[in-house]
């Protein structure tokens, strides 16, 4: 019998049982210098050296949880007729190539997957498409690896993103028939593309943050608009919820303040990673309240902090400062290679880049003991033997990608606290 695997997720470090990724492949390298910014890159990346990082980060959550591959998912959903179909109609309406429908039907399950993700060729049959500059009739999936923004698990439903760029959407595309479609899961999906007034919303994984089963941490910036925030209102008025909603504002400049998890990340009961300058020095950014009561907005107001506000609600939080607190300039480079992305897998134990070695002098200083990835992934030491840790993955390729451990995992259950 086939094992329906609940999503449930209510805190950002509950113990880790379930979590999908997606080991990058061909689609990563499937770009030049010249389409790497429509790519969202600002470099081209080596895959086998990438490739050799990432088993690092696979290596240790196959070792603490149930880990899924996303291409393995979405190959089970297209052996299925009718949501084959479904998906194929969807993303070639999408991205207006219906001309080869057709030819999409007709590939296998796994040679279908691999296509929707690597990327389709375009067949040079007419003149319109010998003319065309272009290489890929579907364009390869290069950010997909970075599971996190293309679908968001909210206690026991999941909330598909609306990409604010259209080189992703087809990620949330996939992500929405795995998740409805999947005989493990085939559960509702919240997905602003249904709503009427869903012209002006954008909302990304990596700007959701499940503080407590009552608090969510939300960015805005260039990812996430503040209709997609009110995207989220209007459900909670829907299901007569009550939350807490923090909204951060975040700069548009550097791209590295793309999402939330890029500035604050949670990292145990009372400990917290921040990029300071943001999070906790005065600026222009506010940081606003919500409170919903079963589904009515009943206040909005500014805060001081994103660290204040949730200390108000019970967090007691200590931030931990993303590049050590001695130079601003350290500070700024490991906050570019996503020094404060950190991805919990249990309270207090967290994986992170080896390359942020101030940030990890600060983590150390705070009580965490810095274990390197290899170590657990060949069983020379066990994460149960420590009560806060830190796991360093080495992150000289992945990082140049634009996102760290956060940014590479879509947790789907985890413990209640």
């Amino acid at each position: 019998m086939l094992q329906k695997h609940t999503v449930d997720v209510r805190s950002e470090i509950g113990e880790l049982e379930t979590v999908i990724i997606h080991t990058p492949g061909a689609e990563v390298e499937n770009m030049t210098p010249e389409t790497a910014e429509r790519a969202l890159y600002s470099d081209i990346l080596n895959l086998n050296i990438g490739l050799s990082e990432y088993s690092q980060l696979h290596g240790v959550l196959s070792k603490v949880s149930k880990t899924f591959e996303v291409r393995d998912l979405l190959t089970e959903v297209i052996e299925q007729p009718e949501a084959k179909e479904e998906l194929i109609s969807s993303i070639c309406r999408n991205e207006n190539t219906e001309g080869i429908c057709d030819r999409l039907l007709d590939l296998l399950p796994a040679e279908l997957s691999k296509a929707l993700i690597e990327g389709v060729l375009m067949e040079k049959d007419n003149l319109t498409k010998f003319l065309n500059k272009g290489r890929y009739e579907l364009m390869p999936l290069h950010n997909f690896f970075f599971m996190r923004d293309s679908a968001v698990c909210l206690s026991n439903k999941v909330l598909i993103s609306k990409m604010a760029s259209v080189v992703r959407e087809r990620e949330s595309i996939i992500m929405d028939s795995i998740f409805r479609h999947h005989p493990g899961f085939g559960v509702e999906t919240l997905n602003p593309v249904h709503w009427p007034q869903n012209a002006s919303i954008t909302i990304e994984g990596g700007d959701v943050i499940v503080a407590r089963e009552d608090v969510l941490l939300v960015g805005t910036g260039t990812r996430t608009t503040s209709q997609g925030i009110d995207f989220l209102l209007e459900w909670y008025r829907k299901e007569k919820l009550s939350k807490h909603i923090l909204v951060q504002e975040l700069p548009s400049k550097p791209e590295s303040f793309i999402h939330l998890d890029m500035v604050f990340t949670l990292l145990d009961h009372n400990k917290c990673m921040v990029y300071e300058p943001v999070i906790l020095k005065p600026n222009r950014l506010q940081t606003v309240h919500i409170i919903v009561e079963h589904g009515k907005v009943v206040s909005i107001f500014n805060e001081e902090n994103l660290v204040v506000a949730l200390n108000k609600l019970g967090f007691d939080l200590e931030p931990v400062i993303c590049g050590g607190t001695a130079d601003p300039w350290t500070q700024q480079r490991e906050q570019w290679h996503s020094g404060a992305n950190f991805f919990a897998i249990a309270p207090g134990k967290v994986i992170g880049y080896a390359r942020n070695t101030y940030t990890l002098d600060e983590l150390s200083k705070h009580g965490f003991e810095i274990i390197k990835a290899k170590s657990i992934i060949k069983c020379h030491t066990d994460i149960s033997d420590f009560k806060k840790c830190v796991i360093a993955i080495e992150g000289s390729e992945l990082a140049r990608g634009g996102g760290g451990a956060r940014c590479m995992t879509m947790p789907v259950r985890r413990k209640s606290l």
